[in-house]
């Protein structure tokens, strides 16, 4: 048990790693390319705009959910990546288990992952809810 709390909590503080850098870089550029390509004044811009930032927390998500499939491959809790990234895509997401099944061994670890993609998805929507108003086609008191 404790090699999965070990695991775990390495995995949580380098997926909060990734998701708050990822997300400053994010916030960084989305409103200079923004008006650099002259998006800023107008819905459809703005739309588009929302449309790249979701893109780009995918990509951080899509990071993070790799990291743990790598791991489940150097802990040796599952047999291939492939099996690792399904894994570690239902358990990020909070779908949980499907077909593949690890080692009881490493449940906990599994369990971590589905608590810090919950927490980390959630921080990406409330990260989205702040860009919609700033750089997207929402403004406040007018759609909320």
């Amino acid at each position: 048990m404790l090699h999965d709390l070990a695991a775990g909590s390495a995995l949580v503080a380098l997926t909060v790693l990734i998701h708050t850098v990822g997300l400053i870089l994010v916030g960084a550029a989305t409103p200079r390319l923004a008006l650099w390509l002259g998006l800023q004044n107008h819905d459809a811009g703005r739309t588009l705009v929302m449309t790249g930032t979701v893109l780009s927390i995918l990509a951080i998500l899509t990071l993070e959910v790799w990291s743990w499939a790598v791991a489940y491959v150097l802990l040796g809790a599952t047999a291939n990546f492939s099996d690792a990234l399904y894994l570690s895509t239902a358990m990020f997401s909070t779908v949980g288990y499907g077909e593949i099944h690890i080692d009881v061994a490493w449940r906990l670890l599994t369990a971590l992952e589905g608590v810090n993609g919950f927490l980390l998805i959630g921080w990406s929507t409330a990260y989205l809810v702040g860009a919609s108003t700033r750089h997207g086609p929402f403004r406040q008191g007018e759609h909320f």
